[in-house]
């Protein structure tokens, strides 16, 4: 009788030693196959120290037998073992069952600080900062000493939180025991102190006696973050040359972001050169980031180079030279690059979507835009804000803006950027009253305005000319404290000159506290606009005292104001001085407000010689030749007709002034089927005619006048104005007719 017991026991070491043998080789299915094994043969575990290495298996492969295992504990009677009891805590924490882990923890009579740790960590993995808090000041009263894992989370808690004073109480408590020595606690103090300021990061990095590649790649990355590349690059010069820490693909990241953010492409190839020196051009991560450094950059050839050459590439290699395609308005590209990306089995994500709807945005292709809209629905991502709020604007800009709108009023609670798209989707279509609507809609859901929102605001009232909304979206702006800001401030202005009143955008400019180029730009094209091109130029003189150089922005808004005010001389001038004296490149869009001032003046040589002296590659746009046509008209030239009307319809088929001013044109000549030729053409092409309209200013609200408007609501006020005006007109024309018959009889 006593053999098979003999047997038995004989067979329950060799199990049991087998369990801890797989388990430390991390076979898991063995351990649990061995354990099954034991079950069936009835006997009971002895060794309480297995149950450890039988619960690491259950985590891995089986969350309800490790359920079970503690069960078989608890009636074995060996939960009151302390190492027993911490064991099973740890499954339960690192299962993400927190509620059992401190139903066990809260069993225990007898605690270690084992047991603190596990459950302290599985508070603060959870997200229960507020509970783990509380339980680390009862841990420190039973003489708990933290481990390591434990003081960094209690670290990251803190910083997630941005609880920044009771992590400096913290930093307190760790010198206090001693514990500060531990470079991986100095190095989570760090990374808190980076986003207090850097200039808290700086004094305890100073005080690291040991920094490794983490402290290093802490401080650099908080440089990043920011914004000051220029000490990021410094850091990571000191750290490779002056103590020759060795780096890693973690840190190469932040440098590469540093460089892209500081815009030199220089820099960024000496980099690229040494993550090839030191074998990082094979990190997925670092590569990554050297592909969107030279796509910010603005070197597209080098990206793709670099793109080219990365041994594999997941979703974000793709999707940064796909960016980098639409950023730099390569959008031929970025769509061969997507199909390349298709023919790989790469699905488009959420970002790869966002870039495709600015593709379709700029180029105003619906069609496209439909079948993207299409592919979100499938991929589930109508629920993504970024890509609703995309394809919302996407929409717009196809001047689709109900499809917009049913969008939009689909979404529950839309953020602050959904609203600031809707707004500006309105404002882009021209419906400043719907835009207007929508911000109010948006102040009684009780959501904040932001400065983009308020940017979109102001552009909207610009649009409606009207004085008395500009006026209220001013007081927006003064309630926000942003009317002095360089970019509201000039919108301000902008949207006061679009209503004629001068003296409001010269008020709106003085307020500006601190006045960029942008900003003198603006108000020297407000005085341009509104008719006052001597005092446009009086402006230029007084910015150039005040040490500001003109860039061609504001040479354009001068060339401009000379064209509205016919001062030939005075353009001729500033034309000349963005190239000598500014050293500024000609665009062509200086060129155009040239020939355009040149033609309206009537100096047709000028302007065709103008027009000849324009350098290879730049093409002079609709409306300098459409300058050109009327002034040939205007002055009965009829050489250049042809060539001027040609170069319109290519440039803007769609556009009915081209049409409508080569027929007018045609028949004040006498041509009239000529005339009559270029209306069938424009009917043929499907061109529709926009009509003028005039803007009249009643009780302080715009009303227009539409070409051809034979009915208006407001007709019964404005007939008798109108028929008294008339009235004076015919008086005025008899007293001249009586005049001149007078004259005539004497």
């Amino acid at each position: 009788m006593r053999l098979p017991i003999v047997t038995s026991g004989t067979n329950l070491q060799n199990l049991c030693h087998k369990i801890k043998e797989s388990s430390s080789s991390g076979r898991w299915k063995e351990v649990l196959s061995h354990y099954r094994e034991i079950k069936e043969m009835g006997v009971q575990l002895i060794d309480h120290a297995v149950f450890s290495h039988i619960l690491k298996a259950c985590l891995a492969l089986s969350f309800s037998l490790g359920k079970s295992v503690h069960a078989s504990l608890i009636k074995q009677g060996f939960e009151s073992f302390t190492s027993v009891g911490n064991s099973v805590m740890d499954f339960y924490a690192k299962s993400g069952a927190l509620g059992s882990t401190v139903g066990v923890f809260n069993c225990m009579k007898t605690k270690d600080s084992v047991s603190w740790n596990i459950v302290l960590l599985g508070y603060l993995d959870q997200g229960a900062f507020e509970e783990g808090f509380n339980l680390f000041i009862q841990a420190r009263a039973f003489g708990f000493k933290p481990n390591i894992s434990t003081l960094v989370l209690i670290v990251q808690a803190y910083r997630s939180l941005r609880a920044f004073n009771d992590g400096r109480r913290f930093h307190g408590y760790l010198i206090q025991s001693g514990l500060l020595s531990l470079t991986s606690v100095q190095n989570s103090l760090l990374g808190m102190y980076t986003d207090m300021g850097m200039d808290y990061a700086k004094s305890l990095f100073d005080e690291i006696y040991e920094k490794d590649v983490i402290s290093w790649s802490v401080m650099i990355r908080g440089y990043v973050h920011t914004d000051n590349a220029i000490s990021a690059l410094e850091s990571f010069k000191q750290m490779v040359s002056e103590f020759g820490v060795e780096v890693d693909g973690q840190t190469m990241v932040s440098v590469l972001k540093g460089c892209a953010n500081f815009g030199d492409i220089r820099i960024g190839k000496l980099i690229h050169g040494f993550l090839v020196l030191r074998g990082l051009d094979y990190d997925l991560f670092v590569m990554n980031s050297l592909v969107d450094l030279y796509c910010k950059c603005g070197d597209i050839d080098s990206a793709v180079i670099a793109f080219r050459k990365m041994p594999y590439r997941n979703i974000v290699s793709w999707n940064s030279l796909l960016s980098g395609f639409v950023h730099n308005e390569n959008h031929a590209e970025a769509l061969t690059l997507f199909t390349s990306m298709r023919k790989s089995g790469v699905d488009a994500d959420e970002v790869t979507l966002v870039n495709l709807l600015i593709i379709c945005k700029v180029l105003g292709d619906l069609h496209q835009c439909k079948l993207i809209h299409a592919r979100v629905i499938r991929r589930g991502f109508q629920w993504n804000d970024l890509v609703m709020n995309s394809l919302i604007d996407a929409y717009a800009k196809c001047n689709q803006i109900n499809l917009s709108w049913i969008l939009f009023s689909q979404i529950k609670r839309p953020d602050i950027v959904t609203w600031s798209t809707m707004i500006s989707g309105f404002t882009h279509c021209g419906m400043p009253d719907e835009a207007i609507f929508v911000y109010r809609e948006m102040q009684r859901s009780l959501e904040n305005p932001n400065p983009v929102t308020l940017l979109n605001l102001l552009e909207a009232c610009a649009l409606s000319a009207e004085i008395a909304r500009s006026k209220w979206a001013h007081g927006v702006a003064i309630r926000m404290g942003l009317a002095s800001d360089a970019v509201v401030g000039t919108a301000i202005l902008d949207m006061y000159s679009k209503c004629g009143a001068i003296e409001a955008s010269r008020r709106a400019f003085d307020q500006i506290s601190v006045k960029n180029i942008v900003s003198w730009s603006a108000i020297i094209a407000a005085y341009g606009l509104n008719g006052f091109p001597h005092e446009a130029l009086a402006l230029l003189s007084e910015m150039e005292v005040l040490g500001l150089k003109p860039n061609p922005v504001t040479i354009l808004s001068v060339l401009s104001a000379c064209c509205h005010g016919g001062l030939v001389e005075e353009g001729l001038s500033v034309f000349k001085d963005l190239a000598n004296k500014h050293g500024a490149e000609l665009k062509l869009a200086h060129y155009s407000c040239l020939v355009d001032l040149l033609a309206r003046a009537g100096n047709l040589d000028d302007a065709l010689g103008l027009i000849k002296s324009i350098p290879v590659g730049m093409k002079l746009g609709a409306s300098a030749w459409g300058a050109l046509l009327s002034a040939c008209r205007n002055y009965e030239n009829r050489e250049f007709i042809e060539g001027a009307l040609s170069h319109i319809l290519e440039l803007e088929p769609s556009s009915s002034a081209g049409y409508l001013l080569a027929s007018s044109m045609y028949a004040a000549g006498g041509s009239w089927t000529d005339a009559s030729g270029m209306r069938c053409l424009m009917k043929e092409r499907g061109v529709k005619v926009v009509a003028g309209y005039s803007l009249v200013h009643v009780n302080n609200k715009a009303y227009t006048f539409t070409a051809g408007d034979k009915y208006y609501p407001l007709s019964h006020m404005f007939c008798p104005v109108i028929e008294q005006l008339h009235l004076c007109m015919k008086m005025d024309m008899g007293e001249k007719l009586l005049v001149t018959s007078g004259a005539d009889s004497f």
